[in-house]
């Protein structure tokens, strides 16, 4: 199925601010070009900063590169002090796909701690700064996964690659129930939204550099070069965000066959996802974990 959506429908963007978190490569990067070819002015959230910059000189436009890593959270606690100013929107697209079970500095499962409790952190120190849209980047792989509540980071349980990576995305979309709960009550002027990029490889293979065997990264991107999407038509459910008349708290996928490769629709998510007392619980250990709360 061939989606009528395309990034013009962005319109001009000039006077808007936005911040892109994993804006170095893969699905950030294509979000990060195409709203700063828009002209938004973008914020490039990234570990890296010489490739940082080195992307940004390469989509040109307007744009600031700006220290995060959110395997880090004194990196995440510094971020809001890094740049001056509100943002319209803060779109929380970093993640990765790690090969080995580690913990981040903080002492959190790396998968959850960078998938989740980093965006988490960021959104809650940020949220007073930020006018109008917060979108996550959750996934489908959501739809097979759970939540140990009683050992969130596995540190007893069995720990594999995909597993982890699928639990996060849980976590993720969890949290963006919730988000999306506690504004309506709220009535907060701002709004949240999900989205899904499709099977992209590089966001498979390669995310925030993470190293995956040669062989397993290998079949990976072949398979998704195939029937996955590339790395422009994975940012297209993000960028619809900012451009569709949906309502809040939507979760936005891909309208091809299982999900792999098309262009952006709204779309079901499963009831895993859909549990507000699972969400809530969720809540309250990120807040623990992170030492922060949303204070709308």
């Amino acid at each position: 199925m061939t989606s009528l959506w395309s990034a013009s429908r962005l319109g001009d963007l000039t006077g808007s601010r936005i911040i892109v978190t994993g804006a170095t490569n893969g699905v950030g990067l294509a979000t990060a070009t195409a709203l700063a070819r828009a002209g938004a002015h973008v914020i490039l959230a990234v570990r890296n900063l010489e490739l940082g910059a080195q992307r940004a000189a390469e989509m040109g436009g307007d744009t600031a590169v700006v220290k995060l890593d959110l395997a880090d959270q004194s990196s995440v606690q510094a971020f809001p002090g890094l740049f001056d100013g509100d943002v319209d929107v803060l779109i929380n697209n970093a993640g990765l796909v790690a090969q080995h079970r580690g913990n981040t500095v903080d002492g959190f499962e790396i998968t959850m701690g960078t998938n989740f409790l980093g965006p988490f952190a960021l959104t809650n120190l940020l949220f007073d700064r930020v006018r109008s849209k917060i979108i996550n980047v959750g996934s489908d792989a959501h739809k097979s996964a759970t939540i140990a509540f009683d050992d969130p980071h596995l540190r007893t349980r069995k720990w594999s690659t995909f597993p982890a990576y699928a639990r996060s995305k849980l976590a993720v979309m969890l949290w963006g129930l919730e988000l999306d709960r506690r504004l309506r009550t709220a009535g907060s002027p701002v709004t949240t939204y999900l989205t899904h990029p499709g099977w992209v490889a590089s966001n498979l293979a390669n995310v925030s550099d993470t190293r995956i065997m040669s062989g397993l990264h290998t079949a990976v991107t072949a398979v998704a070069n195939v029937i996955g999407n590339d790395i422009d038509a994975g940012a297209a459910p993000t960028l619809y965000c900012l451009t569709e008349p949906i309502p809040p708290g939507s979760y936005v996928g891909i309208d091809g066959r299982f999900g792999f490769k098309g262009g952006p629709t709204l779309s079901g998510r499963t009831a895993n996802a859909c549990d507000y007392e699972d969400a809530r619980k969720l809540w309250e250990f990120a807040e623990r974990e992170t030492g922060t709360t949303l204070s709308i």
